[in-house]
């Protein structure tokens, strides 16, 4: 369980959020609503432990994640603004690179994982000769890769088009189906199972 207990975050002299509760149970997901510059990107590296609030804490199966934070980091998929590939490696060794650092079995081949995103007969190809869609499609074949319970994703239906964004959502419910859990932030309509997703409001 995921769980954010009061936590507020200041940038500059501004507030964003204050006093922030969250709980996330398995088989759920929270969707963080909020227009630009609202603080949802903080607020998912809150959560990823890749940035301090400024009180409050972050608890993952009841412990603070900086208690055991490699195993917090094992259990955890982030996927940022930034998809994390390296331009000069091909859709293949991306995958590969990014399967090498998981300190479990992958949940699908590489190969399978490149199908499911639409990238057939494009994993030769370096990543800097790809589309922005393209792009991140190899960064969500991670989650492909990956057995983590709990996936971050920030924008996670950016530059999709319609027929990647039905995929992204058949993802996303195969994992809370399984148990996973999903924290993300998206500007577009997200289509799930009834009573599955939560949503966090931040003020503008």
């Amino acid at each position: 369980m995921l769980e954010a207990r009061a936590i507020s975050c200041v940038k500059g002299d501004r507030l964003l959020f204050d006093d922030l509760n969250l709980h996330l149970r398995p088989g759920e997901a929270c969707q963080v609503l909020g227009g630009n510059g609202a603080g949802k990107t903080t607020l998912l590296r809150i959560l990823c432990g890749l940035s301090l609030p400024d009180s409050g804490d972050v608890l993952w199966n009841g412990l603070p994640i900086g208690q055991d934070l490699g195993q917090f980091q094992c259990d955890l998929a982030y996927i940022g603004h930034n998809n994390g590939i390296k331009m000069d490696l091909t859709v293949k060794e991306n995958l590969a690179f990014s399967l090498a650092m998981q300190s479990s079995s992958a949940g699908l081949s590489i190969d399978d994982a490149i199908a499911r995103v639409g990238l057939s007969g494009s994993e030769n190809l370096l990543c800097r000769l790809l589309s922005a869609g393209q792009r991140r499609r190899v960064a969500i074949a991670r989650l492909y890769l990956t057995r983590a319970s709990l996936w971050v994703l920030d924008e996670p239906l950016g530059a999709i088009d319609a027929d990647g964004i039905q995929d992204i959502e058949s993802a996303l419910e195969e994992h809370l189906s399984h148990n996973g859990m999903v924290v993300l932030t998206t500007h577009q309509s997200l289509h799930l199972g009834q009573g599955s997703v939560c949503t966090v409001q931040l003020a503008n």
